[in-house]
């Protein structure tokens, strides 16, 4: 279980906390990472994880001077998804955000163990809209730099083209988003899938649908 308590200073503790101590709030945490808090706290086994809230995300963004407005033209984006990468894979990350990340990260793992790198978006698993499979997850990640450059790039997904078509769709306005990244310890799963307790094509609730793979599950849910 993500037992434990927030780490760092009073600073550092709004930009990460440990699953268990995570308020369960979609607003601070992503609608993934509340899901995972109300199965740990409920006892389900779920793999120890901490999260980075979506404090984290929006002081990046501010510091950078990276606005919403830089991606509200939908064709913009679709145009130059390599630009928006690079603003978030380049830009300053602030010391106590780093900080932060890097100390919850060494007391999840030890400072080397293997981790899986989780988007989890304020709007993601939603009643009416799952967001499954548009902002990206990071697997087998190992160590503090790969830990932040895959943070930068979970950050830079909620920008990507795919992701900001179906959002656009929704109606859901840009500037009502952040993301929150999931940084949880990796299972070395020999198969890994994903179970539907409804059929996620025609909606019947008395169908269960399992799509499964070989070792960790990413051709699942990549849609390979």
């Amino acid at each position: 279980m993500g037992g434990g308590s927030s780490v760092g200073t009073g600073e550092d503790r709004r930009y990460t906390c440990f699953l268990a101590e995570c308020p369960i709030d979609i607003a601070s945490v992503g609608g993934k990472a509340a899901s995972l808090a109300k199965l740990a706290g409920a006892g389900m086994p779920v793999p120890p994880a901490f999260v980075i809230t979506t404090d984290a995300y929006r002081r990046f963004v501010a510091e950078n001077g990276i606005q919403p407005s830089e991606a509200v033209d939908t064709q913009q984006i679709s145009e130059e998804p390599d630009r928006i990468r690079r603003l978030f894979e380049t830009g300053a990350l602030p010391s106590e955000i780093e900080h932060a990340i890097v100390q919850a990260y060494d007391r999840l793992t030890g400072g080397s163990g293997a981790v899986a790198v989780r988007s989890s978006a304020t709007a993601e698993d939603l009643p009416g809209a799952s967001f499954a499979g548009q902002q990206e997850t990071y697997l087998n990640v190992r160590g503090p730099e790969a830990v932040l450059r895959a943070v930068r790039r979970c950050w830079a997904s909620l920008w990507a083209p795919r992701a900001v078509a179906y959002r656009s769709r929704l109606g859901v306005a840009p500037e009502s988003i952040a993301l929150a990244v999931v940084v949880q310890a990796l299972v070395p799963a020999d198969a890994a899938g994903i179970l539907f307790t409804a059929d996620p094509v025609t909606g019947q609730d008395d169908v269960i649908s399992i799509c499964a793979s070989w070792g960790l599950g990413n051709a699942v849910v990549g849609g390979w």
